[in-house]
Order: C-alpha cells, then sequence, then structure tokens
C-alpha cells in the first residue's frame, strides 16, 4: 500500500515517533509530519533532524494542520514530466493509472478510495459498457448498487462539466456505465 503522507504521533507507546521517523526514512521518501505536546526549539529540531518533513505542536487549529498537509503535498508532487506514460485523457483531466492519480492541468485532484477505484476499473475498460453487478464484483468489499450510483454521481462532480448531463462517464440506460475517454 502507498501512502502520500504520514502524520505521527511523537510520543507513542513503545519507539518514539522521532526514532520512528529515522527508521522509516531509511526505506521511504514519504513526507512525514511529527505532530507532538512538546514544543521546545530543541523537540523541534530533532524532529527535524529525524526526517520529518514539518513538525506541528499540540495544540493546534484543524485549519492549520490541514493547510500544512496540503502544502507538503503539492511540494512533494511528482512534476506532471515525472509521471508515468500510460495516461487517460477525460476532457481537461488526465488519469494516470498507475499511480492513480487524476490531474486537472498540473493539479492533482483528490480521490477518496471509493471513487480511485472506481476511475481504476473504468480506466482498465475504457469504452466498455460496466453493469453496476460487474462493478460491484470489481471492487474491493463488493458495495451495493446504490452504493456504486452514488459513487459514480460524486465522481461525476469531480470529472464532469455539467455532472447533470455527462459526457465522458455515461449511463447506457438498462446496461450500465461507460467511460468515454477523448
Amino acid at each position: 500500500m502507498a501512502f502520500d503522507l504520514i502524520v505521527l504521533d511523537v510520543m507513542m507507546p513503545g519507539e518514539s515517533g522521532i526514532d520512528f521517523t529515522r527508521g522509516l526514512r531509511r526505506s521511504t521518501t514519504v513526507p512525514i509530519l511529527l505532530l507532538t505536546a512538546m514544543g521546545e526549539p530543541e523537540d523541534r529540531i530533532a524532529g527535524l533532524e529525524s526526517g520529518a518533513d514539518d513538525y506541528l505542536t499540540k495544540p493546534f487549529e484543524p485549519r492549520e494542520l490541514l493547510l500544512r498537509v496540503a502544502t507538503i503535498l503539492r511540494r512533494t508532487a511528482p512534476p506532471p514530466s515525472a509521471l508515468p506514460a500510460t495516461c487517460i485523457k477525460i476532457g481537461e483531466f488526465r488519469y494516470f493509472p498507475a499511480r492513480d492519480q487524476l490531474l486537472r492541468g498540473d493539479e492533482a485532484v483528490r480521490l477518496t478510495t471509493a471513487e480511485a477505484d472506481l476511475l481504476r476499473v473504468f480506466a482498465a475498460n475504457p469504452g466498455e459498457t460496466l453493469s453496476r453487478h460487474a462493478l460491484s464484483q470489481r471492487l474491493d468489499g463488493s458495495p451495493s448498487r446504490r452504493a456504486i450510483d452514488v459513487q459514480i454521481a460524486r465522481l461525476r462532480r469531480k470529472i464532469e462539466p455539467e455532472p447533470q448531463n455527462p459526457r465522458y462517464l455515461q449511463t447506457v440506460w438498462g446496461r450500465g456505465y461507460v467511460l468515454r475517454a477523448d
């Protein structure tokens, strides 16, 4: 399983978050944000020296945490030229199935796990009409047919210029759904 970012508490039972971060840095470059009640300068320095990308002391405003996460993700996102060549064009969007990444221009579009799973299935079967039953079988957890309809609607709100009149993720009456990529 790949992670976009790890948010880690410094004071964990057993191993400290700082030691855990050092261990992670030996095997991964995934961004790490440390959270802690330890706010002294030497604590922050130790956290950053261990390999963390940022350090936030408690208590904090939830909005600040979200902004720091967004900043780290923006800073660590690969440039479009570094993305795999396999790409599906959907209007003004580009979808890279190997990375489960949807881009609008150079900006990453955040997908929920269910939306990413659904888009991955459609990307593997472009132009093929997939019934709710077929989609349910291909998705982990076998979501209900109604849940698939809800995820289709949510995905349409992200990729369609007019979600109520879909151009790319279309309904084939009585049969299911089809992705009509460019």
